[in-house]
Parts: structure tokens; C-alpha cells; sequence
């Protein structure tokens, strides 16, 4: 909408001014999101955003998008968070960004080594192919739909984490759950606590697998899943309604 206003005569490089007023916007919402969670109820995830299953064949763009990475970028500032995006995923140039930030472009190559050191240091290592990714995610779901404890053991990591995001508005685990045998009671208590029936469908979110979850056939939740070798080691569990919107038709993507 900004550009629509523009005066074109008055802008020598359109590229660079479109680069710059978006950057803006996007450090104004990471901003006004970071003030958000501080007094968010419970965990937060990102919004989970459904993906056509053939994203998963890109491995570098599945793993830039996976729930698993966009964690690991929120752990950044807001401006290391836009300045290792325009580097790393865009390419641009240390002046370009520059002018973007409002850094000088010294202060950006430091930048963009600072967050892309912290990156490396906790980005997931082990990128597994879809067959396989695919097979883990059915005995997970299988296991769960049979109330099976022991084969749910058998599909988790032992250091498997889940994390929950209810928004304080559905219920949802307020820390992070560890450990294969905690996770599997969280899962198989909860889900046989439920007084409706729920049914889980597998789909494919932010590029990775994960389960469609329906609560007597009403949208309840996404939970992305996390695969390390054949075992799920990674559960993010969206169930703040607020964040389900871009769950109900597919969205393309690509870096090209």
C-alpha cells in the first residue's frame, strides 16, 4: 500500500527502496510481536503456514522455513533477524542492507557474522528424506491412534521435546515437555482424557511433516513435526486459534 503511494519520479532505484520500506515493516511487526510475548500466556510457536507437500522435496527451503528454523530465528534480534534473512536467504549485498537497517555496512557484516554464528549453533543438522520422514510420522500416528505406549517409545527420541502454544486461550502444556516417556504420558493422557472425538490427519506445515489435528470435526490444531534419523524429535503443538489462518489452503514457496 506504501508503494501504491509512491511518486516513481522521485525514487533512482525502485529495487532498493521496496527492499527498504519492507525491511522496516518487518522490523515495526518482529517489534511489536517481541512487546506481544512478554506477557503471552504460556509458550509461543510461530504461525504455522500449510505448504504444498512438494516444498518438502527443496531441502534448503524446507529447512529455511521448518518450525524447527523459525524457532531458531526468534531467538535473534529483530534487526540480526533481518539482516542474516537479507543476507543469507536474499543474497544482498552489506551496503544494500545497510540502507535497509540503518546500520553502516561494518556494523552489518558484524551483524550478519554474530547471527549467522548463532544459527549454525542450534539450526537442526540432519536433513532426512521424505520416505523416511514420512514412515516416522506414520508410526507416530499410528501409535497414538492405538493408545500404544510401548510403540510411541519406539517412535520418539529419547531427548524429544514438545512444545505447546494454546495462547491461554485452548489448553496447552505451559513449558516445554522432555523426555520420550513424559511426552508419550502428556500424548496418550490427553488424548485419552478427550471427551470428543479427534481425529488426526498427516499434512505437510512450514515445509515439514506434521499432523492436521480435528476435534469433533472442527479444526482444533497443526502439530509439526520434527525428524532426526526414523524418530520424531520434535513436537510444536498450534493451538491458539489466532494463529490457524493460514492452515486452511496451501501456500506455495520458493526462493527462485
Amino acid at each position: 500500500m506504501r508503494w501504491v503511494d509512491v511518486d516513481l519520479t522521485h525514487v533512482r532505484e525502485q529495487r532498493a527502496y521496496l527492499v527498504r520500506i519492507t525491511t522496516r515493516q518487518a522490523l515495526n511487526r518482529l517489534r511489536s510481536l517481541q512487546r506481544r510475548k512478554e506477557a503471552y500466556v504460556g509458550q509461543w510457536l510461530p504461525e504455522p503456514l500449510l505448504t504444498t507437500p512438494d516444498v518438502a522435496e527443496d531441502v534448503e527451503l524446507a529447512e529455511s522455513v521448518s518450525m524447527a528454523m523459525m524457532l531458531v530465528l526468534e531467538t535473534l534480534s529483530p534487526t540480526e533477524r533481518a539482516v542474516f534473512v537479507l543476507r543469507e536467504a536474499f543474497d544482498f549485498g552489506y551496503e544494500e542492507i545497510a540502507a535497509a537497517v540503518d546500520k553502516t555496512p561494518a556494523a552489518v557484516r558484524q551483524i550478519a557474522h554474530r547471527a549467522r554464528k548463532h544459527v549454525d549453533a542450534r539450526r537442526p543438522r540432519q536433513s532426512v528424506p521424505r520416505s523416511a520422514a514420512s514412515a516416522a510420522v506414520e508410526s507416530f500416528l499410528r501409535a497414538v491412534e492405538t493408545g500404544d505406549p510401548q510403540a510411541l517409545l519406539d517412535v520418539l527420541a529419547p531427548d524429544v521435546v514438545l512444545i505447546g502454544d494454546g495462547g491461554g486461550v485452548k489448553q496447552a502444556a505451559l513449558r516445554p515437555i522432555g523426555g520420550a516417556e513424559k511426552v508419550a504420558r502428556f500424548l496418550l493422557g490427553g488424548i485419552g482424557k478427550t471427551k470428543l472425538p479427534l481425529t488426526l490427519a498427516p499434512t505437510v506445515v512450514n515445509g515439514s511433516p506434521a499432523l492436521i489435528a480435528y476435534l469433533d470435526g472442527e479444526l482444533d490444531g497443526i502439530m509439526a513435526v520434527r525428524i532426526d534419523g526414523d524418530r520424531v524429535s520434535g513436537l510444536y503443538y498450534v493451538r491458539n486459534p489466532e494463529k490457524l489462518s493460514h492452515v486452511l489452503s496451501e501456500t506455495p514457496l520458493t526462493l527462485r
